[in-house]
């Protein structure tokens, strides 16, 4: 049983076989290799068991090779060097091409003509460094994350210990790699009761630039400010509001530049005339959840009393942000903040992180991390193109969970796009945005366009009531590079989201996933004027069964979005 994920109960089924390596000189030191295989994949690790006359190990290279039949095209996020907040394009290139002793970050998509489609990346890392790969003397090699301040060491550990799982998801269709619940599979249970983790939506208004209408108070870092999107999230049912700061400046007291921290920065000290205590008791008046956003280096340093007050305060979530490592130390800090946040029964959201390995089902407190180009990159770059949306459920998405920053309800032509730091401009049709929700995976949503920008728009009503956790995740239609749909059972009901690339295409959906029945679809589609008129969208319903297979007409840089409510 998963508390959050996208299916609530899996079957957990592999055959494992383990072989102890052991050094015929000496020292004799002693590693066992453990691989598990499964129907949807392929897992090994290493195990250091304690030994006689060490204590400690420390791990200057893994050197875990990925020898590749052939020369198959590769999906992957070239990477410089591993400080980096792993966000960036894809590189769609043969092995061939790669370039050498290239970072490539995970997930990593293999692809051959007519499949199959691997998937690689890693599950459970805890006390250890982030995995990446390179390509090396032809053959693509683990490499880790080094511990800061050298390169040489990696991992620091103590006997016994053991390393993540190196995981190869596979499939003949790619489909298949959407669907697998692997990655959580080869991670602990719970150790504890996480029955109050509560999965929704969040405003987030940093995205918007801060928007507030005419008013007769001051905008700022004030409890007016906040109340007004509070009032918004009360009155569309978003499950939280985030308190941030206001125009690049932190809720919490803080002598840095805009939100880096500076030697006094202190996340227990609101900014004068800010009471958090009045904010956690007005937003629990209206039924919405109090989330804060902290850097994590000074949230870190206070760790324990700043959870505690938060506690007090009423603040049920958090963002912890611009961490852009995964040496095996913050991996440890992550850990130790999941810990000690689900004691508070708050949930984490990582930003600027790597990505997810599976954490979710020992902690379900991580609702969601970032790990990805975003639609924040609208605010101030090239805008992130339908082609960029749909690399995700192939690669960063194979890992689990992701904030994209969605809900821009503001799009335009690719012609008219400008970036716009102060209310964003989106490429892609509103029902794109909407698909966006479904072909991804996050347990915390979000809604980061202003008020203004929904209400009285279409498509908001399907955010009001929009799940973020699943019991069931199906992937009828994908191909890379192409299209790719989703559909997600929460209950009896389905939510079916689909995207495609900047030219129009028609897919046949066929609803043989459905049990049997007669089910009432709800339909949000493009418009006929959508290449024009993005933000234009026809919604009806109409009766389906799991005989039907409907054509799903997609504009250019489209979507659609189905909800299939059962009726007999």
């Amino acid at each position: 049983a998963l508390v959050v994920g996208k299916a609530s109960r899996v079957r957990n089924r592999y055959r494992q076989l383990a072989l102890d390596l052991q050094e015929a000189t000496a020292p004799g030191r002693l590693v066992r290799l453990v691989v598990r295989a499964y129907n949807d994949g392929l897992a090994f690790r290493y195990e250091f068991p304690a030994q006689a006359g060490r204590r400690s190990f420390e791990l200057t290279a893994e050197n875990s090779t990925f020898r590749l039949a052939g020369d198959p095209k590769l999906l992957t996020l070239l990477r410089p060097s591993y400080t980096t907040s792993h966000e960036g394009f894809y590189s769609r290139l043969p092995l061939s091409r790669v370039p050498a002793d290239t970072l490539l970050d995970l997930p990593t998509l293999v692809q051959y003509p007519g499949g199959p489609y691997v998937g690689i990346t890693e599950a459970n890392v805890r006390d250890y460094a982030s995995m990446y790969l390179a390509k090396h003397e032809g053959v693509l090699t683990s490499r880790l994350s080094p511990l800061p301040g050298q390169a040489a060491v990696k991992v620091q550990a103590a006997l016994p210990h053991h390393s993540p799982w190196r995981v190869l998801l596979l499939g003949q269709q790619v489909g298949r790699l959407l669907e697998s619940n692997l990655i959580t599979s080869l991670c602990d249970p719970p150790a504890q009761d996480f029955s109050w983790v509560k999965p929704g939506l969040s405003d987030f208004h940093w995205w918007n630039g801060d928007v507030l209408p005419d008013t007769i108070f001051p905008p700022g870092r004030n409890f007016e400010f906040n109340k007004y999107y509070i009032d918004f999230c009360a009155r569309h049912h978003l499950a939280y509001h985030t308190v941030i700061g206001y125009g690049e400046a932190p809720w919490y007291q803080n002598d840095g530049e805009g939100y880096a921290p500076g030697p006094h920065t202190d996340v227990t000290r609101p900014v004068p005339g800010l009471d958090m205590q009045q904010m956690g008791a007005y937003a629990k008046s209206q039924g919405v959840g109090l989330r804060v956003w902290v850097h994590w280096q000074p949230f870190y340093a206070k760790l324990d009393t700043a959870l505690a007050l938060f506690e007090k305060w009423g603040v049920q979530g958090m963002m912890v942000d611009f961490m852009d490592r995964d040496d095996q130390l913050m991996v440890q800090m992550q850990e130790e903040m999941l810990q000690k946040a689900a004691r508070h029964h708050i949930h984490l959201q990582f930003h600027g992180a790597a990505k997810p390995t599976g954490l979710s089902r020992t902690y379900p407190n991580e609702l969601t991390r970032e790990g990805a180009l975003n639609y924040e990159n609208n605010k101030w770059g090239p805008a992130m193109t339908p082609e960029h949306d749909l690399d995700m459920p192939f690669t960063r998405l194979l890992a689990g969970p992701t904030d994209y920053h969605l809900g821009g309800f503001r799009a335009v032509p690719p012609a008219q796009f400008r970036p716009h730091y102060t209310r964003p401009l989106m490429v892609g049709t509103r029902c794109h945005m909407l698909a966006m929700y479904l072909v991804l995976e996050s347990y915390l949503g979000m809604a980061c366009d202003y008020p203004a920008a929904y209400e009285s728009q279409p498509g908001l009503e399907l955010l009001e009531t929009l799940p973020t956790t699943w019991d069931e995740t199906r992937a009828p239609l994908a191909e890379v590079g192409r299209y790719a749909c989703l559909a997600r059972r929460r209950g009896t009901t389905w939510y079916v989201g689909a995207i495609g690339t900047s030219q129009p295409q028609t897919l046949p959906l066929k609803l043989d996933f459905l049990p049997p029945g007669e089910y009432e679809a709800t339909q949000w589609a493009d418009a006929p004027d959508a290449a024009t008129q993005p933000n234009h969208l026809v919604k009806q319903t109409l009766l389906v069964t799991r005989e039907t297979t409907l054509p799903l007409v997609l504009a250019a840089g489209g979507g659609q979005v189905l909800v299939l409510r059962k009726v007999r």
